[in-house]
């Protein structure tokens, strides 16, 4: 089991990027999938999580409305389309996959983990 998040890179504030999540050793659309985020210095959190059963998506507060979770079970590829990206947002972000189906933001349960792309955002 594997997942290869890219897409990171450095941007100017108010900009956009498109992340991605590509799996491979299991079958995608088994699994709900969850972005995550860790800042230097500060706590990871949870940004976006898409489920596998009805397509249903969560945001964290701090991105709802400029981020947007996707999956492409055919490319075996989940994506965070990232938009009016801010200072705040500069983090190694990182996918993973929900053991559980419903775990959205509890990492515990996420059993396997990409390696993380940067993003910066230049102010």
């Amino acid at each position: 089991v594997q997942l290869q998040a890219s897409g990171g890179g450095l941007v100017h504030t108010g900009g956009s990027l498109r992340l991605s999540c590509a799996a491979s050793g299991f079958t995608l659309d088994d699994y709900a999938i969850g972005w995550f985020r860790q800042a230097p210095g500060k706590e990871r959190e949870g940004v976006a999580w898409i489920s596998n059963s009805d397509g249903s998506t969560y945001y964290a507060d701090s991105v709802k409305g400029r981020f947007t979770i996707s999956r492409d079970n055919a490319k075996n590829t989940v994506y965070l389309q990232m938009n009016s990206l801010e200072p705040e947002d500069a983090a190694v972000y990182y996918c993973a996959r929900d053991s559980t189906g419903v775990a959205i933001f509890i990492a515990e349960v996420y059993d396997y983990w990409g390696q993380g792309t940067l993003v910066t955002v230049s102010s």
